[in-house]
């Protein structure tokens, strides 16, 4: 009998654990159900979308939540070389302008993880986690922030017809300057870039702040933001000194701001020119052209082989993350502005970049410039698929570094070709060659030369 009613309660407690497991994914469907609103998604769709549109294609009858994640890997055919003379260095033993012995063979895979939850019509939430990167192994929060495109339960109809033109974003997000960061790699999310890397100066940063978006339907669009300028916000007091002011340093606010048109001139054509600006004059540490966390594309070229095996790092691609970039170090202030052209006819398609920069580190008392130039040409076939394509970018960066007595320049040409499988899985092969000029004897860039191959697949949804 005990053993019948033993028999009984362990059916009973199977049961309402499968009876809670169905309820659970029960939901989590009904949540994946509808669409979201003002929203660019994850796949293919997403590709040539930059800030979202005033359009409101989708519904809204429910709160629900999407799910979405980016999965890469990539195999590297990867050589450097360089001039540098020898050069000891402690604590480090060996030649610290030694390159790193790279053979071909799989790096690490990167993973996103992306929430995105339709709260109320007109008002969604993204978030994003890492979940694996090269600079940091651990699973942790890249951001997240709220967006408002309508403005309902102030109940006004003077607000409901502002807010047809207007979109407030709130929160932690990536800093809107520039057009190349909608084009950009980041992590695990490859889907938006037709190459494997990003720009040589990587302009990238994500901030507390605010962004108020105005639309016109001519397709003249305006945006004006003001952030904290931090990558890691504090709340204490700094204990450093200001070489240029001659006083403690403070911590002012950002701004940036962006002016351009966007506009589908033809079925076949379609026109966007853009200029923005990002001005921070005293900051606790800006990382504007370092702010990246997941790191480098191109593992391991241009790496200094003592300091690798010398590091203490529990995480052997940690200790040179950024390799193959170039970030001028305006720490302490920054003034700057891009100039942004994208037109595409039919399959073929053009971006160009002009930007110039100005800024210093809190131990400088001048501001120093770099100015970067890079055009992509990228055809997708064939007609209304497009799920192929080849494309070539040239990009190239001259600096005034801190430290060096005169600038420096580097120089990439990369080709691609790939294939978008469905609109959830990419594939894309590129060769790349990248040349570093100007750089002193004793240091380990000059003469600085890296080329090869790289494989990528990649999943988004």
């Amino acid at each position: 009998m005990k053993k019948f009613i033993h028999v009984t309660r362990s059916r009973n407690a199977i049961r309402q654990l499968l009876t809670i497991s169905f309820s659970i994914f029960g939901l989590a469907t009904m949540a994946q159900q509808g669409q979201m609103q003002y929203y660019r998604y994850n796949d293919k769709t997403g590709i040539n979308v930059f800030e979202t549109s005033k359009n409101d294609t989708t519904s809204f009858t429910r709160m629900h939540v999407k799910v979405g994640a980016n999965f890469e890997m990539t195999y590297q055919s990867l050589a450097d070389k360089n001039t540098a003379v020898s050069l000891q260095e402690a604590p480090y033993v060996g030649n610290v302008n030694s390159l790193e012995s790279m053979t071909p063979g799989f790096v690490l895979p990167m993973a996103n993880l992306n929430v995105d939850v339709q709260l109320e019509d007109g008002i969604r939430v993204s978030l994003t986690a890492y979940l694996a990167s090269r600079h940091h192994e651990e699973t942790w929060v890249k951001g997240g922030y709220i967006q408002f495109d309508k403005l309902l339960f102030l109940h006004s109809s003077l607000v409901d017809n502002i807010m047809k033109s207007v979109t407030i974003k709130v929160g932690q997000f990536d800093v809107d300057y520039g057009d190349q960061h909608y084009r950009r790699t980041d992590g695990g999310n490859t889907i938006y870039n037709p190459f494997i890397e990003n720009y040589i100066m990587d302009e990238f940063a994500t901030e507390i702040g605010g962004e108020l978006y105005y639309h016109h339907k001519s397709g003249l669009f305006a945006m004006g933001g003001v952030t904290n300028g931090e990558l890691d916000p504090t709340a204490l007091t700094s204990t450093k000194f200001d070489s240029a002011t001659g006083q403690m340093n403070h911590y002012s606010a950002a701004f940036h701001g962006k002016l351009g048109f966007d506009k589908q001139v033809t079925q076949d054509f379609r026109v966007r020119l853009t200029g923005s600006f990002y001005s921070v004059s005293s900051d606790n540490s800006n990382t504007l052209f370092g702010g990246d966390r997941t790191g480098s594309h191109y593992f391991y070229v241009m790496s200094n082989a003592a300091i690798a095996k010398g590091t203490t790092l529990s995480n052997a691609n940690d200790y040179n993350p950024f390799s193959g970039r170039l970030n001028p170090g305006f720490s302490e202030a920054v003034n700057t502005y891009m100039a942004n052209a994208f037109l595409k006819y039919k399959g073929l398609e053009f971006f160009g970049t002009y930007e110039n920069a100005h800024g210093r580190a809190i131990t400088e008392f001048t501001q120093r410039q770099a100015t970067q130039y890079a055009v992509d040409g990228i055809y997708r076939f064939p007609a209304h698929r497009e799920n192929f394509w080849i494309g070539f970018r040239y990009n190239t960066v001259t600096a005034a570094l801190q430290g060096l007595a005169s600038n420096v320049t580097v120089q990439r040409e990369a080709g691609s070709f790939g294939w978008f499988l469905t609109r959830n899985v990419m594939m894309k092969a590129e060769y790349v060659n990248q040349v570093y000029m100007g750089y002193p004897s004793n240091n380990i860039l000059n003469g600085g030369k890296f080329n090869g191959v790289s494989l990528e697949a990649s999943i988004a949804f």
